[in-house]
């Protein structure tokens, strides 16, 4: 008997203000390669066998201009929905979740900001999530880690050798990220990702080795960065034709 792929719903949380970046634009609206940074984690997302559907949380102000200027104009046919966003991004994505039909097996979440995602790293955790019941996305530290005390002065070295920096996409089971959220809610807790929601769920993640330009868009030299990606990606393709 062949196995049923699970149905995969994902969620982007795509409310953030971005005041890192500065000026008035978010930055997931912010032009990369000619191209919002949101439509290009949205693309990959599209283009992916494994997602179902896809579920967009924006702030409630551009909402209508996600609609038109994103969905409509580069077609995405896997948006069912584009929801107002919360406060935080743990708000938005529980927003998100709210919409998601019982039919719904696994959960994909991605930033919005973190273009340079691949399908074959979309298969890989909802793989893993599949089995394990959460996973996500994460690559180990390379950089030698000071603890700092709170006047700059370097306290000591931190053993890096089971340190990992985790990305999205974060996949999990349905059942057990929605259960998590409801649970923070009602307790006020606040996680910087899903992957600690569940850890302090009491459930165990797995992790799939991500990739160095899986970055997120956060800072102005980040956007410098992103369009280098960018050319380097297209060099092969212009050598071939």
């Amino acid at each position: 008997m062949v196995r049923q792929a699970p149905r995969t719903a994902a969620v982007v949380p795509a409310a953030g203000r971005g005041l890192r970046m500065g000026g008035a634009t978010p930055k997931q609206f912010l032009t990369l390669g000619g191209l919002p940074i949101l439509v290009h984690a949205l693309r990959v997302l599209e283009e992916s066998p494994a997602v179902t559907e896809i579920i967009l949380t924006v702030p409630a102000a551009d909402r209508e201009y996600c609609l038109n200027e994103i969905v409509a104009r580069y077609k995405f046919r896997k948006i069912t929905k584009v929801v107002p966003g919360g406060e935080h991004r743990q708000d938005s994505v529980r927003h998100g979740l709210a919409q998601l039909d019982q039919s719904v097996d696994m959960v994909l979440i991605h930033d919005a900001v973190r273009p340079f995602l691949t399908v074959d790293m979309v298969a890989r955790v909802i793989d893993a999530a599949a089995k394990h019941g959460a996973a996500v996305v994460a690559i180990p530290l390379r950089d030698t880690i000071k603890r700092v005390d709170a006047g700059g002065l370097i306290e000591s070295t931190v053993d890096r050798s089971h340190l990992w920096s985790a990305q999205t996409p974060q996949a999990f089971q349905r059942s057990l990220l929605q259960a998590a959220h409801r649970k923070a809610h009602l307790e006020h807790y606040q996680a910087t990702d899903d992957a600690q929601l569940m850890e302090w769920l009491g459930h165990p993640v797995t992790t799939v080795e991500g990739s160095g330009e899986n970055m997120k868009i956060t800072r102005p030299e980040d956007l410098r960065i992103g369009e280098a990606i960018l050319a380097a990606r297209e060099m092969p393709k212009k050598v071939i034709q």
